[in-house]
This record gives structure tokens, sequence and C-alpha cells, in this order.
């Protein structure tokens, strides 16, 4: 869920209130930027998995402000720092199947 900017994490039914301009130097940590359709595979699978990611989209932050986004369909995804090691290896599993997939 995103909204303009604020972000919120749902974890145990509780909703987390985090804001993204501290989101490098906060608990999270991203773990993979690209397109939307792309995110969208990797938060799928990290949700498969128990793990809930932040998916962070300052193009559309931007264009529901009213202002103009060049990066528009750029997506970022964070993990809590507990649970990093898990994602970072979900990723790298969902990274290269995209990339067999890619090449065949």
């Amino acid at each position: 869920m995103i909204f303009n900017s604020l972000l919120l994490k749902k974890k145990r039914n509780l909703y987390k209130i985090l804001n993204p301009i501290n989101m490098s130097t906060s608990e999270y940590t991203k773990v993979y930027s690209g397109n939307f359709i792309l995110v969208t595979r990797v938060k799928d699978e990290l949700e498969a998995k128990g793990i809930i990611p932040i998916i962070k989209d300052e193009g559309e932050s931007q264009r529901l402000a009213g202002y103009g986004s060049l990066n528009q369909g750029f997506q970022e995804v964070f993990v809590h720092n507990d649970e990093l090691n898990n994602a970072l290896a979900i990723v790298e599993q969902v990274k290269s199947e995209m990339e067999s997939t890619s090449s065949e």
C-alpha cells in the first residue's frame, strides 16, 4: 500500500507508519528496484514466504501531489532488517528466474 507521503506496513494486523524520507536510515533496507511489473513479481514471492515488503513509488506520489515525474512506473522494494537475509535470497532467486526466462 502506498500513500502520498506515508507508507504503511501491515504486520500482524497492525499498521506501522513509515516516513519515506527516513527510509535510508531506518530499520528497512532496499532489496530491489525496477519497473512495477517486476516489482510486483518480487513482492508476491516475498509475501508467499511470509515477508511483508514495503513498496516505494515516488513517481506515483509525485503524480498524486500534482507534480510531473520522469520515473513513472519505477518502484523500490524495502524489507525490515530482521527479514533481510531471507529476502535477499528470495530476490536473487526471482532475478535468476527472470533472467533465464528472458534468455529463452
